[in-house]
C-alpha cells in the first residue's frame, strides 16, 4: 500500500490516517464509549469512505462494523504464542 512511515496504536487521537493507496485509516475504538460516539467523530463516514480501515477494539461499537467486515481475532495462547482466526473472508 506504500505506507512508509511507522503504524503505532492510535489509543490517544483515536483515528489515524496514512497516506496510501487507497487510504489506510487505523481507528483504536477502546476510549469510546459506543457507537453513538463512533458516529459522532466521523467515524462512519471514514469507514465508507473508499479507503481501508483498521479497528481496534471494534466489539465497542458492533452496530458501527459493516455486514461485509473480515474480523480478525487474536487470542493469547502462551506467552510466545497466538491463535489468530479470521471471519468474513467468504464475503470478498
Amino acid at each position: 500500500m506504500g505506507v512508509t512511515e511507522t503504524i503505532t496504536s492510535p489509543t490517544y487521537t483515536i483515528i489515524s490516517e496514512y497516506n496510501s493507496t487507497p487510504v489506510l485509516y487505523h481507528i483504536d475504538a477502546y476510549r469510546l464509549s459506543g457507537d453513538e460516539d463512533f458516529e459522532n467523530i466521523g467515524g462512519r463516514e471514514i469507514i465508507y469512505s473508499g479507503g481501508i480501515s483498521l479497528i481496534e477494539w471494534g466489539e465497542r461499537i458492533p452496530k458501527s462494523i459493516p455486514k461485509d467486515a473480515v474480523i480478525v481475532m487474536i487470542k493469547i495462547t502462551g506467552p510466545c504464542s497466538r491463535l489468530i482466526q479470521l471471519k468474513g473472508l467468504e464475503k470478498i
